[in-house]
């Protein structure tokens, strides 16, 4: 092993012989994984960061596992819309379509696309609770192996 990867394992124990329980530390990826494919391009990096100082969870934690649900965010963005189009019976925004663009008003098309990311946000919500539940029971099964986290929660 190179030394430089030594170095940052050693690290990487040092923080996690701070006391962070499995389940803590599952709870803190977890959350910050669901926060990440909130469907705002730059809203989960902030709220990463209240959510984490709220509930005193480790913040450089969330935030990577925040970083790594951004490609997720973004590919799941036009499915939230369309879930939140499906849950809110409203399949069709005339403000949005590609004709009516340069004839309708920009407040028609503020209010149309303030609606479209409602809609989504909330279909993430419905959907990011049972992932947040779902993946702490893994990430906690998974984080229980590790043998620093282990002796971690042993000393709890």
């Amino acid at each position: 092993m190179s030394r430089s990867l030594r170095a940052m394992r050693q690290r990487a124990e040092t923080w996690l012989r701070q006391g962070i329980s499995p389940q803590r530390l599952a709870l803190t990826l977890a959350l910050g994984f669901a926060i990440g494919c909130i469907p705002v391009i730059g809203l989960p990096t902030a709220v990463c960061m209240v959510v984490a100082l709220g509930l005193r969870l480790n913040i450089p934690a969330i935030q990577a596992a925040n970083y790594a649900a951004m490609p997720l965010q973004v590919a799941l963005i036009f499915p939230f819309m369309r879930l939140g189009g499906w849950l809110f019976s409203s399949s069709a925004h005339p403000a949005m379509n590609a004709g009516l663009l340069p004839h309708g008003s920009a407040m028609k098309l503020v209010w149309a696309s303030g609606s479209l990311a409602g809609e989504a946000l909330a279909a993430w919500l419905i959907t990011a609770i049972p992932m947040v539940l779902l993946l702490t029971l893994v990430l906690t099964a998974l984080l229980r192996r590790v043998p620093v986290l282990a002796s971690a929660e042993a000393g709890d």
